[in-house]
């Protein structure tokens, strides 16, 4: 079951699960929790099972669209569909119209595979191209 953990900002295991997604850099760590930490900020949602923290995954959601900011899975835990779960819940709890995440050329098959359109941002780094997925979720029809 997903929860939100945003009040466990300051538990080693959310920082560390939270490093994992941002440039290895304290000051983007820092950044990164700040932004959970304010009111009306974004929401961090984590996965755990058997009391133990495997995943996280941070949004923000506006007008029905919900945009996926940062997504971690401990690293022995890759692989197992962990962070396709926390996306695919967040999907049933939430009912967003469209789900958007930014990401590298490295995960890219991650959204793919859960059925992402994806879209290149070009070298938004020197040497390093940015990709904008897109699900576009599909109204139940009555």
């Amino acid at each position: 079951m997903i929860k939100n953990i945003s009040s466990r900002l300051d538990d080693l295991e959310v920082k560390e699960l939270l490093a994992y997604s941002v440039f290895p850099d304290p000051e983007q760590l820092d950044q990164a929790v700040e932004a959970y930490r304010s009111p009306n900020g974004l929401e961090l949602f984590g996965y755990e099972e058997e009391g133990i923290l495997v995943g996280i995954i941070g949004i923000d959601i506006e007008d029905e669209e919900l945009t996926i900011k940062h997504i971690a899975v401990t690293p022995e835990n890759r692989g197992k569909d962990y962070g396709r779960g926390m996306i695919m819940e967040l999907m049933l709890q939430l009912k967003p119209s469209r789900v958007i995440a930014e990401t590298d050329e490295e995960s890219v098959g991650f959204y793919r595979s859960i059925g992402f359109e994806i879209y290149s941002l070009g070298e938004t780094y020197p040497g390093v191209e940015r990709f904008r997925c897109v699900y576009e979720v599909e109204e139940e029809q009555d």
